[in-house]
């Protein structure tokens, strides 16, 4: 069996046999696509108003595919719906960690003085179809309501016990994973219901789709959480879940996990340029280790009505609609704020579901990461002796801020970036003599 989104419980082999900113511009961005076992999941929140969106890395038959999400209520037919994947991808890619670039000016045409050459090598080290119409009240099992929603067929299930939720599952053709009883018999005891979704292949040859597509709920509850714990029931190792929380309000929070903001306006070597993707992947890495899997990393958080660097274009006032924003007007401004979330974890690092909580913080945060290009043209000045001296320095500042980041060797990165031991260039050692006499 293979794990699907971690805050749903996935059952395998169900059925039958199986732009410029900062003086700079945007170069790239870490997006969710670049991790294993990732599950996306947007939720709108306002007051005691949820919108959940949740999207499937599922990759197989769509008949070996459903989902299991607890709910606090019985779900009516207009609190479903199937988005299209576009707006969780644009949504991913406007929060995404971003690199961005500059080019120092010529330090001749600039008079640059050696006290803002300086100045510019501080930065800081940041780190069914067949499933049966009838509820079996000897399972203590209801199916409280049925529909079909796009591509997909529903049900929404109460039970009283949780031995006969799982028999109910198996006897329907589905293969419950090993631990599930234990977990599902929590969610009994808080009086959840479980929105059940599979999907229903001759619609999707209808509509036409060859993949599948989000799907959202709307529900009210004064809890303000995921449901990650039936996520680990057949989890085959570590998961990664990014939440995109969208609020009136402000910055969203863990409140029964840490919570640490990612490492960020960090200066690093040229040559990251080249490869983002995987000096992403290993920042991350380094840094869970760092701080273990029981934290939840912020790695974005912004109003989004405008954004400085852009990795993409803001949401349109359609989008955040199908996001299920239901605050967004026609005219004016509109109050949306968006934290990207992070975390890699497993049933050890968290036994909880994610609890959560928004704030009235405001502070724009990104995952941003530079690069700065040196000036590579006629150097014939007092102010380009000055600016060419201090290159060293800023080029072993980078070198081990990277190394902090990302836990590589500092050898490997000075060879990448092709300097000595004392981060020079080849074509920068002089003798020590050279420009003695010289003012």
């Amino acid at each position: 069996m293979r794990l699907l989104p971690a805050v749903m419980l996935t059952l395998c082999s169900l059925f039958a046999t199986s732009a410029h900113a900062f003086c700079g511009f945007y170069v790239a961005s870490g997006d969710a696509k670049l991790f294993n076992h990732a599950s996306q999941v947007a939720l709108v929140r306002d007051e005691d108003r949820t919108v959940l969106t949740m999207a499937s890395d599922f990759k197989g038959s769509p008949s070996a595919f459903a989902l299991v999400v607890p709910v606090p209520t019985v779900l009516q037919r207009g609190q479903i719906h199937v988005a299209e994947r576009g707006v969780l991808e644009h949504l991913d890619a406007f929060s995404a960690p971003r690199l961005v670039e500059y080019t120092d000016p010529d330090p001749c045409a600039q008079n640059l003085p050696l006290a803002a050459g300086r100045l510019m090598m501080r930065k800081e080290a940041a780190m069914g179809a067949a499933m049966d119409r009838v509820s079996e009240k000897s399972r203590g099992v209801t199916i409280e309501a049925r529909y079909t929603v796009g591509e997909y067929d529903i049900l929404i299930l109460s039970a009283t016990q949780s031995q006969g939720l799982t028999t109910w599952l198996r006897e329907h053709g589905y293969q419950v994973p090993a631990g599930a009883a234990r977990v599902l018999s929590i969610y009994l005891k808080q009086g959840m219901k479980f929105f059940v979704a599979k999907v229903n292949l001759g619609e999707q040859a209808r509509l036409g789709f060859s993949y599948l597509r989000p799907l959202q709920i709307a529900y009210e509850s004064p809890k303000f959480m995921l449901p990650v714990r039936l996520g680990m029931a057949n989890a085959d190792g570590p998961q990664e879940l990014f939440v995109y929380a969208v609020t009136k309000q402000g910055r969203v929070e863990p409140t029964n996990y840490r919570n640490v903001r990612m490492p960020a306006d960090a200066e690093v070597p040229e040559f990251v340029q080249q490869g983002f993707a995987h000096f992403y992947r290993d920042l991350f890495t380094h840094q869970t280790a760092l701080q273990g899997m029981g934290v939840v990393f912020t790695e974005y958080a912004w109003d989004m009505t405008w954004c400085d660097p852009c990795a993409a274009p803001p949401l349109s006032a359609d989008e955040l609609r199908q996001l299920g924003v239901w605050w967004v007007q026609e005219n004016g401004p509109t109050p949306v704020f968006l934290t990207r979330l992070h975390a890699r974890y497993d049933r050890a690092s968290f036994p909880e579901d994610l609890m959560l909580q928004t704030t009235a913080d405001r502070t724009n945060f990104q995952g941003r990461f530079i690069v700065r290009h040196e000036w590579k043209g006629s150097m014939d000045c007092a102010a380009a002796r000055a600016y060419r001296a201090q290159l060293k320095t800023r080029r072993a500042l980078q070198a081990h801020t990277l190394a902090a980041l990302t836990g590589w060797s500092l050898a490997d990165i000075r060879q990448h970036m092709a300097v000595g031991p004392d981060f020079a260039l080849p074509g920068e050692r002089t003798a020590w003599w050279d420009g003695l006499w010289t003012r």
